[in-house]
């Protein structure tokens, strides 16, 4: 399981809101990529056979196993300041990162 921010949940929810259709839910996740060897995924989705589904601060979202596996303990922020990056996952299993705030190993 992960966690979220006050300031991820807020924009979360705003972002929920304008969705077209009610049944879907936050997806995070984990694909092969990035300049670091994996990426860091979010999309509104529904769910899928297999997933495991958590809810943090009124948002609820979707997880795979093997993403979860990756994440475990991690941290979803939002900075929407003058420099913020937006979306950034702090994660306590990569052994290495990106300078995007994407990509991990």
């Amino acid at each position: 399981m992960l966690s979220l921010t006050e300031s991820a949940a807020a924009q979360l929810m705003r972002l929920h809101a304008e969705q077209d259709d009610p049944e879907f839910r936050l997806r995070i996740f984990v694909d092969a990529g990035g300049c670091s060897g994996f990426e860091y995924g979010m999309a509104f989705a529904v769910k899928k056979e297999g997933d495991h589904e958590f809810e943090d601060k009124g948002v609820t979202y979707y997880m795979d196993t093997a993403s979860l596996d990756y994440m475990k303990g991690s941290v979803v922020e939002f900075d929407d300041s003058l420099h913020g990056k937006g979306f950034q996952i702090t994660n306590p299993n990569a052994t290495n990162t990106c300078g995007c705030g994407r990509s991990f190993n």
